[in-house]
């Protein structure tokens, strides 16, 4: 095993971390406007109309569940940077939920999201798990 000063950092290592702090503070954003709508936010659903119409009759309740998410988004990113062992674990596990996501997603008729989302995520799953990028964690 090479020590850790010597480990070479996988390629994508930054990306991947700025992903997950970027999925938080999205995150963040879509829970504060579905807890209080009407803000110059909400201009924000004009990228994804159709989840916004799925998830604004849930308004509060995913609201208050939008904040754990991006928390745990957040400390994936925070935990995958500084090369922790949980920070990997976290974003595998993360990855993993919005595989099985899309899956569901699939299942219920959304194909063409549902299999994007499948392939996306499949592929961050693959890389997240290749043994060049676990033993960066080691």
């Amino acid at each position: 095993m090479i020590p850790e000063s010597e480990s070479p950092r996988p390629p994508g290592f930054l990306a991947i971390g700025v992903f997950f702090l970027l999925g938080a503070m999205l995150t963040l954003v879509a829970a504060f406007t579905l807890l209080f709508p009407g803000t110059a936010l909400d201009r924000i659903w004009a990228l994804n109309p159709r989840a916004y119409r799925e998830m604004r009759p849930l308004g509060r309740v995913i609201g208050l569940i939008f904040p754990l998410l991006s928390a745990a988004l957040a400390l994936a990113g925070i935990g995958w940077l500084k090369r922790r062992a949980w920070g990997w674990k976290l974003a595998v596990t993360l990855m993993a939920v919005n595989c099985l996501g899309d899956l569901s997603r699939t299942l219920m008729g959304f194909w063409l999201e549902g299999g994007t989302g499948i392939l996306i995520a499949g592929l961050l799953l693959f890389y997240l798990t290749r043994a060049s990028v676990r033993n960066y964690f080691a």
